[in-house]
C-alpha cells in the first residue's frame, strides 16, 4: 500500500465521519472509503482533541459548566451529530419494533420518536454532569480519550458482527477488519490514556466494554447484526459510558 493510498483512506475516514472541510484536491476514491474504518479512532482523536481545545479556551472566560457545553457543542458540530442521530433511531427501533423488519424500519424513519427524543435528553445529561464532575485539568484528556475509545468500540461492534441491510451509508464498512487493521485501530484509541492513571482509566474501559457487549449482543439477537444507527449508538453510549467509569471511586 502507497503513501497515497494510506493518505486518501485516512482522508476518506475524515469526510465520512466528520464535517471538517476537505479541499476535493485532495481526492476521493470509493476503495479507501472501504478500508477507512481503521481510521474511526483516529477521527475521534481529533474531533476529541478540537473540543478539548473548545474547553480550555472556553475556561478563559466562562465557568467549567459553560465550558464543559462548549465543548460538547463543538464535537456535535464536527460530526453534524452523526452519531447522535444514529442513538435516537436505534432506540426508536429497538423501543418500537417488535421484528426485525419493523425495527430496521422505524430506525430508517427521519422523524424521531418518543423513546428516541428522550433517550437523547438522557444522554446529553448524562455526558454533561459527568465531564462537569471530572477534575477540570482532566476534562481535555478525558474528551480525547472518550470520542476515540468510543469509536473503537463501534468499531468492535462492526468487526464482530454482519451488515444487518442489503444496503446502506454503513454497508461500505462491511467488509471485516484483518488483524493488523484492528490492533492499529486499537493502538490509536488507547494512545490519550498515558495521561490518565489505571486507576481511572480501567474502569472507564471496563464500563465502556460493557455497553459495548450489551448493545452488541442485542444488535444479533433483534437484528441479525449492525446498521450505521447501531455503530452511532455504540460510540454514544460507550463515551458516556468511558466518563462514568473515570469517576468510579474504590477507597
Amino acid at each position: 500500500m502507497t503513501a497515497r493510498s494510506e493518505l486518501e483512506t485516512f482522508i476518506g475516514a475524515i469526510r465520512f465521519f466528520t464535517r471538517l472541510p476537505i479541499p476535493d484536491k485532495l481526492g476521493h476514491s470509493p476503495l479507501a472509503l472501504e478500508r477507512a474504518i481503521r481510521y474511526f479512532p483516529a477521527s475521534g482523536l481529533i474531533v476529541g482533541g478540537i473540543a478539548a481545545l473548545a474547553f480550555v479556551l472556553s475556561s478563559f472566560f466562562w465557568p467549567k459548566t459553560l465550558a464543559v457545553l462548549a465543548a460538547i457543542a463543538v464535537a456535535i458540530m464536527l460530526t453534524g451529530a452523526i452519531h447522535e442521530d444514529g442513538w435516537t433511531d436505534m432506540v426508536d427501533g429497538f423501543g418500537g419494533g417488535w421484528e426485525k423488519e419493523r425495527i430496521l424500519a422505524i430506525m430508517r424513519d427521519s422523524c424521531v420518536g418518543s423513546f428516541g427524543a428522550v433517550a437523547l435528553v438522557i444522554l446529553l445529561l448524562a455526558r454533561f454532569f459527568a465531564l462537569v464532575e471530572i477534575d477540570p485539568w482532566q476534562v481535555p484528556v478525558a474528551l480525547i480519550a472518550g470520542h476515540a475509545v468510543s469509536r473503537l468500540c463501534a468499531t468492535f461492534v462492526l468487526s464482530a458482527l454482519d451488515y444487518a441491510r442489503p444496503e446502506g451509508k454503513a454497508k461500505a464498512f462491511s467488509n471485516r477488519l484483518g488483524y493488523g487493521e484492528l490492533v492499529f485501530a486499537t493502538l490509536t484509541a488507547l494512545l490519550p490514556l498515558f495521561w490518565l492513571s489505571p486507576r481511572q482509566f480501567i474502569p472507564g474501559l471496563v464500563l465502556a466494554l460493557i455497553a459495548t457487549v450489551w448493545l452488541a449482543r442485542m444488535f444479533k439477537r433483534e437484528i441479525g447484526g449492525y446498521t450505521g444507527d447501531c455503530l452511532g449508538a455504540t460510540q454514544q453510549l460507550a463515551e458516556v459510558a468511558f466518563y462514568c467509569g473515570l469517576l468510579c471511586r474504590f477507597s
